[in-house]
């Protein structure tokens, strides 16, 4: 399945969208998804679960806009590579979603009580308090609905006018690999496979544009790391980890899509994630 899908051109045409038809997604997509997310094969050993759920029309669950009938859940642990772990397979299956004609929107500050409502998940951890929005922060006992997405069909008349300024002037805006190499490496250094690579990388969606992941090349362009900062908060989102899962997930597929294979590894280093790329 994966050489029938224009993976490239789902990121090229991928965005959020905060405003939805009220119609349910046909069955045979929702079938397609499911084989789609039981059948992936993730070059890596991840705890990520993937669950369908039907929400009511309203903006109980994702609190400024509508849902839609329908929509997916990334279930994981909550330690720093479940939940970067979270972005990757979750883009995956998103772009996926984004090749069969639907929209997307990831999101983390949905309402945890709703959503349990309608997809009961937290078994044990439902009689605790619930958070406003979101499972918490930190790390957390079990498993928990890192995110989730709607699923359905783009409404463009009734995006809010925050969304279209957001489109026309910050959505679209990506910095130059170039700005995002670390230790002196130049983008007319590497070698085409991986300028391709990097440059599908660095079309990643983060929350508010914030793109803070970063590359490192090693001088015989046979190890890449893709990390940030160390210390980076977001100033109202409580994963960026997630957002680093999201571009790994995307520098991946460039690698795939060159015929390149990899060893893909994941670790922890001072409460960030650190995804390491062995060519």
């Amino acid at each position: 399945m994966f050489t029938t899908i224009d993976w490239e051109n789902a990121i090229n045409i991928r965005r959020s969208a905060r405003s939805f038809e009220m119609r349910p997604v046909e069955e045979s997509k929702l079938e397609l998804l499911q084989s789609f997310a039981d059948k992936m094969e993730i070059p890596f050993d991840h705890d990520v679960k993937i669950r369908m759920f039907k929400a009511n029309m309203d903006k109980k669950l994702y609190t400024v806009f509508a849902s839609p009938p329908d929509g997916m859940a990334f279930l994981a642990n909550t330690d720093t590579c479940s939940v970067a772990a979270v972005g990757f397979v979750g883009e995956l299956l998103i772009l996926y979603a984004t090749s069969l004609g639907l929209a997307t929107c990831w999101y983390g500050h949905y309402a945890l009580s709703e959503l349990e409502r309608i997809m009961p998940h937290l078994g044990k951890y439902a009689e605790q308090p619930m958070p406003k929005w979101g499972y918490g922060k930190g790390e957390t006992d079990g498993e928990r609905a890192v995110c989730i997405t709607p699923l359905g069909y783009w409404q463009k008349e009734g995006v809010r006018f925050f969304d279209r300024v957001t489109e026309t002037f910050i959505s679209y805006k990506r910095k130059p690999v170039g700005a995002l190499l670390e230790n002196g490496m130049t983008e007319e250094s590497l070698p085409a496979e991986l300028l391709y690579a990097f440059d599908l990388a660095r079309k990643a969606p983060s929350a508010a544009n914030s793109q803070h992941w970063r590359f490192g090349v090693s001088d015989d362009f046979k190890t890449i790391t893709i990390t940030m900062p160390v210390g980076y908060k977001h100033m109202k989102w409580e994963h960026p980890n997630v957002d680093l899962g999201i571009c790994a997930c995307h520098f991946w597929l460039g690698l795939r899509l060159k015929g390149i294979d990899c060893k893909v590894s994941l670790s922890e280093d001072q409460g960030r994630a650190v995804w390491k790329f062995e060519v």
